[in-house]
């Protein structure tokens, strides 16, 4: 007996990529269920036309947060966590629905991502050993991390890979990468101070460099021509603003507020007139 899937999307503000996203979950899934976070931008018209889905909405807080609360509303017992950029193959579905026409015998699988830098395919500098954990048992899979880089547990172990790949569409545009990369960055000096992290003379030299020379070198990032170039010295540039980020939390000294301090001033003299 075909074991049953829900296809969990999560998603704001996606109208250029939702429609495709749906179309390739509806390979594999009984039941897609869209869990958005307030789109503004007509991505639920285009869901409501897509047709097919169940919607869910409530705020975002982070990744992890937001698809732990979607998780449990699926109505099947397996789960596959769809983001808005990744589209399961025709490959990957196949697999999937062989899969699930048997007794899988682990309660979650990895997933490789083939993944797409402004609509470029990069296979090297990291990319292309890239997987997460997205099909899972819905009752023994949930996210472990207060940040958007959270990843899937599954509490029972019982785990393995599939052969094909989710394909993922990264970015499009620098404007996108820069958006992403402040959040990113924030969140992960947030967790760094948290964690009883704290910036070091050594670390913030050192760490963007040997980042760099680490994906293009090692990672063999070089060929991947230009693109792959670019990919590396980002890595290294991200590392270095967390580092500064960091050194932020720790060292800045916040701007005063004159117009506050006046207010307050005049306040206190309109007091002591008054007595």
């Amino acid at each position: 007996m075909k074991q049953k899937l829900t296809v969990v999307i999560p998603c704001k503000n996606e109208r250029k990529n939702i429609r495709a996203c749906i179309e390739s979950a509806k390979r594999v899934a009984d039941e897609v269920l869209v869990a958005d976070s307030g789109s503004t931008d007509g991505t639920l018209e285009i869901i409501d036309d897509a047709g097919g889905c169940r919607v869910i909405e409530r705020e975002y807080l982070n990744s992890g947060n937001f698809k732990n609360w979607a998780i449990p509303q699926a109505r099947h017992p397996w789960v596959l966590i769809l983001d808005s950029d990744e589209r399961v193959t025709p490959d990957l579905a196949t697999e999937i629905n062989i899969l699930l026409s048997g007794a899988p015998p682990r309660d979650g699988y990895h997933i490789y991502r083939a993944n797409y830098f402004l609509g470029h395919r990069i296979r090297h500098a990291g990319w292309g050993a890239d997987k997460v954990m997205r099909l899972f048992r819905r009752d023994l899979g949930r996210y472990v991390g207060e940040s958007d880089h959270a990843e899937i547990h599954v509490s029972s172990g019982n785990v393995g890979h599939l052969r094909q790949r989710l394909e993922h569409y990264t970015y499009w545009t620098y404007d996108q990468y820069f958006q992403k990369l402040s959040r990113y960055t924030v969140q992960g000096a947030r967790n760094y101070y948290a964690a009883g992290k704290r910036v070091s003379y050594w670390r913030m030299l050192l760490s963007p460099p040997l980042r760099f020379l680490h994906c293009y070198f090692i990672r063999l990032g070089f060929l991947d021509g230009l693109v792959g170039l670019q990919i590396s010295a980002l890595t290294g540039m991200s590392s270095f603003v967390k580092q500064i980020r960091l050194w932020e939390l720790e060292h800045a000294r916040p701007q005063g507020d004159p117009e506050q301090e006046r207010a307050e001033r005049h306040q206190a003299m309109a007091a002591r007139e008054a007595a």
